[in-house]
């Protein structure tokens, strides 16, 4: 997994970026889908055929039979099934699991032990600090880890009274301070977007006569 390194002032030790269970575990239950695809592609189209009847009943009629009488064809069946039940098992295990599986985190390793802060956090702790720059509204955070720290993108709508460089720079140097010393997480770049300027609204002044 990645190591990041945090910058000079900014605390904490190594930080992994931690996305679940490890890669390794990844790889092989891609591996898995790909074969219980494989096998439900070969097992549909066998089914296809019969039901279509483009499979003589005689021929159909003794492949069942040597299921039956043949261990030849037998055991690699049993044996098949048995693995197509794992597999079942362990994505059924995966789907139930997947509404309470650790979100997206980082994890910081201390004297003490580990720590884990999930992007979501980063996220919105970026949006708090964005909110301190006046003249910003509509604001959204979106927060991705490279090895050389944090890429923290804020979207945001002005009021379009204040100076646009001036105050998309304060909001970069107050979330990038704000992220690293409340997290100790080092951050390599914050990008702002401005989407838009804040349409106000006309005044009708009333006249009395």
């Amino acid at each position: 997994m990645d190591q990041l390194k945090p910058p000079t002032g900014c605390r904490g030790f190594p930080l992994t970026i931690g996305r679940g269970q490890a890669y390794v575990g990844k790889i092989v239950d891609r591996l898995l889908l790909l074969l219980y695809s494989l096998i439900i592609l070969i097992a549909s189209i066998v089914v296809l055929f019969t039901a279509s009847s483009w499979i003589p009943l005689e021929q159909a009629g003794q492949v069942l039979s040597n299921f039956y009488f043949e261990k030849s064809f037998a055991y690699p069946a049993i044996i098949i099934s048995l693995i197509m039940l794992l597999i079942s098992v362990r994505f059924l295990i995966l789907t139930l699991r997947r509404g309470r599986s650790q979100a997206p985190s980082i994890d910081q390793r201390t004297d003490f032990g580990d720590i884990r802060i999930s992007i979501e956090t980063v996220e919105n702790l970026s949006l708090k600090a964005a909110g301190r720059t006046k003249g910003a509204k509509d604001l959204r955070a979106r927060v991705r880890v490279n090895q050389s720290g944090l890429e923290i993108t804020i979207r945001t709508i002005v009021d379009g009274e204040s100076s646009i460089p001036e105050l998309t720079e304060e909001m970069q140097s107050t979330v990038k301070s704000y992220i690293e010393d409340i997290t100790g997480i080092p951050v390599a770049s914050v990008t702002v977007f401005v989407a838009n300027i804040v349409q106000s609204s006309p005044t009708f002044k009333s006249r009395v006569e």
